[in-house]
């Protein structure tokens, strides 16, 4: 029987190299082949960044693999199961592949796509992921707030699904992260004045990075084009709470 090598989901932390966990570093320096997400052929790939600025080489081996910034059904399965091709063939040779991914590999990441379909083509495929630092973990130390507290309630959403969704998260939950925040600012803006939560806010671009941006006042950026790279933490200091049940006493 063939012996696989594993394939590792490396989490990089959102940017800061000082965020790398001693696990992912090891994973790093080990005799693994590194792979790499990029956008486009020839594309800079902001994890690999992240693993380089954090004083690493690139080994001579490597593997960029595209994943487009499409929504496209087809075209997305199609670069999917090339990447799963490719990857493949150093796993088939009994060769470790680390995949590098920025913040977590486990939220929003394109790890996910990659061992899916892998798996698919070969089940017998060792897949192990590597903890990571998310980029809303980082936006929460850089606002200088804590996310939630005690008995809080959190809910973590793209920002895409519309503001009729988010207003009803921003209404039911203590904390609301909105992620890519970029195409709905100023609805997001207007929402939090709508429901005096302007002063509970928090934006952040590019977190855990050198190019990080925090602002705490998030009328300023009305009219703004920001990075895709966006979040924005809400606090709801109004939100009425339903009793807790506690153990299994009232079960």
């Amino acid at each position: 029987m063939a012996k696989f090598g594993r394939l590792i989901g490396v989490s990089l932390g959102p940017g800061d190299p000082d965020l790398i966990t001693i696990k992912a570093y090891k994973a790093l320096k080990s005799e693994a082949i590194w792979s790499y997400p990029i956008r486009r052929k020839g594309a800079e790939s902001f994890a690999l960044k992240i693993a380089l600025n954090a004083g690493f080489q690139l080994p001579e081996t490597n593997i960029p693999l595209i994943f487009p910034m499409t929504h496209d059904p087809k075209k997305l399965l199609s670069y999917w199961h090339k990447a799963a091709e490719t990857v493949l063939v150093p796993l088939s040779a009994g060769l470790d592949v680390v995949f590098l991914v920025e913040g977590d590999a486990s939220t929003y990441s394109t790890f996910g796509h990659l061992v899916r379909t892998v798996l698919e083509k070969e089940p017998s495929i060792k897949i192990e992921t590597i903890a990571g630092v998310p980029s809303f973990n980082a936006a929460a130390a850089s606002s200088g707030k804590m996310l939630v507290e005690v008995d809080d309630t959190m809910a973590i959403v793209p920002a895409g699904y519309g503001i009729k969704l988010l207003e009803k998260l921003m209404v039911d939950f203590d904390t609301l992260i909105l992620l890519k925040v970029k195409p709905l600012l100023d609805d997001i803006i207007e929402l939090a004045e709508k429901y005096d939560m302007v002063s509970q806010c928090s934006f952040i671009e590019k977190a855990g990075t050198n190019e990080e941006i925090v602002v705490k006042d998030i009328r300023t950026l009305k009219g703004k084009t920001v990075n895709y790279l966006s979040l924005i933490i809400i606090h709801n200091p109004h939100r009425q709470r339903a009793e807790i049940m506690r153990g299994c006493r009232k079960k």
